[in-house]
């Protein structure tokens, strides 16, 4: 039995460490800043957060060199005694030693859950909550300002903008001066306007990062792979775009526009792990049909119309299993195993015998299953049974000595009672087919649950469950006419390979932060001319950036009707972002690289609103490097692998603090790149 230690890890994890260092210590040298952070359970949250903020080069340095040991301000009521600055500068030196391949966060994970109660316990959190209270928490320990004087707020009053902006930032400055708003604060201007009176209110606000909504869409793509009647045609992939509040019936719809294909004749079904998960009704909502889950849809035949002179079908779930020997001694027990993708297969319902329908299965099995050489031989044997059940013998051309069935008539999904199930005619099931007929054919069929574990030997007359079918292979006879690599294969169609969703810029979600909108009625204005609340339009724009531009994209949509992520693919730039068309401040046209940034890390967030995985693209200061950090995994990566729609916070650096930072790389290391740029050419790891 393994027993935890006291720290919260487990022995046999590596590293193994109780102070929070890794075992390499002296021994290992390796790049600075290239180490993982051991996941203490669910905390890869932080661990993303604390990657991107140990590779903000000016931050880093400031505790290398210790210079926050002269500024820690013990005694500030809004800080936490100093005990979150030296957790964070112990965290960067270990990390930044060279030491370490990895290194266990546990008293940092101690120290966060002791002054912020919300990241108790091993819940998974957000990345950038996290990084927020950890850059105020940071700033409270390290503020300058040991004694806070008062400071009245004035408003604009028609004063120039440049003159109330200076007021505001002396103001925020006698009150807040720490290494903090040094790299990371800037400014606002906000101006609100009320509705009645035409009042005209101009502030100016810090800010720490800034939170930038995406343009909301109400359609969203979906993949899903199209199976055929016709088994000469393997199954298709498509890319479709439906409404994201749809039905499964738009998607239907969808898929008819490439395929030509009735909605009507379609089955949607989440395959998984061999076996319908679930088989869709067409009302139901497309919200509960999952990104990541495999979505077959299956061509089957429509119901009849009332009154038309012809038979109803049935549609029968198929899965595929193959007996396997257990383990034991005796030899003779056999279990069951499902493998392959399962199938939707119509059969009229005045053909449900099971020779009937081994030929129907036979047929749509016939792209990947090899029929025998024998079994043409018993053709003559068993036409007075094709002739019985209606059914032509299937596997031969049209000028064969048997006709061609031609797609299968098929029908209504609607379950099927035991009274209309079993065999109309006098040939046995498959437990009872005569000595001949058995090894004549490649498989048997059994009844058996939705799940496909069991058997169901027994019919009860009151069951109106959905019959599922098994088609059982003994495992020679799959090795030798079962083509595993046909069965598997599929095509894609040709809108696999456009993009139907247009990816957004960055440019653009910051526009959409700087446009009006109208404050809602829960959170109003008090207009000081009017004396009432107001529902006033609010203007945000940027006077002044920092040196480190934190960029958190809003991918987490909360309403009254309804929850999501937008897994919008967000195009950043990772060199040359230009704000200049943005700061509304009048600009220095001697110094534009005061306006310009290059990507320095990237947190990422996989997955849903109630699940997820973070992890961080964090360029190295010193080599110039990308680097993919997973935790306790670290690799290189190229550039083209950072934007993907996981991207989740933005670190940007300003160009001029780049080249101003540059000579402070170490006379030993290579200079660092201004732009992080210059990965190696080989030893990349594929993260997409």
């Amino acid at each position: 039995m393994e027993t935890r230690n006291k720290d919260g890890t487990w022995p046999s994890a590596q590293p193994q460490a109780t102070s929070g260092a890794s075992e390499e210590g002296e021994d290992f040298q390796g790049q600075p800043g290239i180490c993982g952070l051991t996941n203490l359970g669910n905390t890869c949250f932080m661990n993303s957060a604390l990657q991107c903020l140990s590779n903000v080069p000016q931050l880093t340095e400031y505790f290398l060199q210790n210079r926050y040991l002269a500024e820690l301000n013990l005694g500030n009521p809004l800080g936490m005694k100093g005990e979150i600055a030296e957790a964070y500068a112990d965290l960067v030196k270990q990390a930044w030693s060279g030491h370490h391949r990895s290194i266990v966060p546990y008293v940092f994970k101690t120290k966060v859950g002791h002054f912020a109660s919300q990241f108790l316990g091993y819940q998974l959190h957000d990345s950038q909550e996290l990084l927020s209270f950890l850059l105020d928490g940071l700033h409270e320990d390290l503020n300058r300002v040991k004694k806070k004087e008062y400071v009245e707020l004035c408003d604009a009053a028609g004063r120039p903008d440049q003159e109330v902006a200076q007021e505001a930032w002396q103001n925020h400055k006698r009150w807040n001066d720490s290494v903090i708003v040094d790299t990371f604060h800037g400014l606002f201007k906000s101006t609100l306007v009320c509705p009645d009176c035409g009042n005209v209110s101009v502030t100016f606000d810090p800010f720490c990062y800034l939170s930038v909504p995406l343009p909301v869409s109400h359609k969203r793509v979906m993949e899903v792979f199209f199976v055929s009647m016709d088994p000469r045609r393997k199954p298709e992939q498509h890319q479709l775009l439906v409404p994201k509040k749809g039905k499964v019936s738009d998607l239907c719809v969808a898929l008819a526009k490439h395929t030509g294909v009735s909605p009507e004749k379609m089955m949607v079904a989440d395959v998984f792990s061999h076996r319908f998960y679930k088989i869709y009704q067409l009302e139901e909502s497309l919200s509960s049909i999952l990104d990541r889950d495999d979505i077959f849809i299956y061509e089957v035949s429509g119901r009849a119309a009332a009154g038309e002179s012809s038979r109803e079908d049935v549609v029968l779930p198929v899965y595929l299993r193959e007996r396997t020997p257990a383990r034991d001694y005796s030899g003779s027990y056999y279990g069951l195993m499902l493998f392959g993708h399962p199938l939707l297969v119509s059969v009229p319902r005045d053909r449900l015998s099971w020779d009937a329908l081994y030929h129907i299965l036979l047929y749509r099995l016939s792209r990947y299953v090899t029929r025998p050489s024998w079994d043409d031989e018993e053709d003559g044997d068993e036409k007075d049974l094709e002739a019985k059940d209606s059914l032509p013998q299937p596997g031969h051309g049209p000028g064969g000595s048997s006709q061609d069935p031609g797609p299968e008539q098929a029908g209504s999904s609607s379950g099927v009672t035991s009274s209309s199930w079993g065999p109309v005619d006098t040939s046995p099931g498959p437990s009872h087919w005569p000595q001949r007929v058995r090894h004549k054919h490649l498989f048997t069929l059994q009844r058996v649950n939705s799940s496909g574990t069991s058997d169901c030997s027994t019919f009860k007359e009151d069951t109106q469950a959905q019959p599922y079918i098994a088609i059982d292979w003994e495992p020679e006879m799959k090795k030798r006419y079962y083509d595993e690599v046909e069965a598997e294969g599929y095509v894609k169609h040709d809108c696999v390979g456009y993009v139907l969703k247009a990816p957004v810029q960055l440019q653009e979600c910051i526009e959409l932060f700087t446009t009006v909108e109208t404050l809602e009625k829960e959170n109003p204005w008090y207009c000081p001319t009017c004396k009432q609340h107001q529902p006033a339009t609010k203007k945000l724009d940027l006077w002044m950036l920092p040196e480190t531009l934190i960029i958190h994209l809003k991918r987490f949509s909360y309403t009254t009707l309804s929850r999501e992520k937008l897994d919008t693919l967000v195009e950043f730039p990772i060199r040359d972002l230009d704000f200049s068309e943005f700061v509304i401040k009048p600009q220095d046209d001697s110094a534009p690289e005061l306006y310009k940034y290059d990507l320095i890390a990237v947190s990422n967030h996989y997955g849903g609103l109630r699940d997820g995985h973070y992890t961080t693209f964090a360029c190295n200061k010193d080599s110039g490097q990308w680097h993919y950090f997973d935790d306790n995994s670290v690799l290189p990566v190229t550039e083209n692998q950072i934007e993907s729609k996981a991207a989740y916070v933005l670190f940007y650096q300003r160009q001029d603090v780049a080249r101003r930072l540059q000579p402070q790389a170490g006379s030993s290391k290579p200079p660092a790149s201004s732009t992080c740029g210059a990965p190696p050419k080989s030893g990349f790891m594929d993260v997409n």
